[in-house]
């Protein structure tokens, strides 16, 4: 099984277009530009023994927000979001 990457929180499941807030923002109304690092390795959030990768983006928006997304299966969307460090 693979290894969970630390560092992420799940923020939704939902199909293809259904609105989703990423810190106020819906993601499928603005441009994703992809960032250069490697997928994340998540756990379905209903089948914890599931693991699925999700790529990393950035919201293409005057203060850029970043999230990973990507398909549990066809049309069925994951959201993530790096987890805040309480410095």
């Amino acid at each position: 099984m693979s290894e969970l990457t630390p560092g992420w929180s799940f923020v939704a499941i939902t199909t293809e277009g259904q609105p989703v807030s990423i810190h106020g923002r819906n993601p499928w109304l603005h441009k994703w530009r992809s960032v250069s690092v490697s997928p994340i390795t998540v756990s379905h959030p209903s089948y914890p023994a599931e693991r699925h990768q999700m790529w990393v983006y950035d919201l293409e928006t005057p203060q850029p927000v970043r999230f990973a997304a990507g398909e549990y299966s066809n049309g069925v969307w994951g959201f993530y979001v790096p987890v805040q460090s309480a410095a």
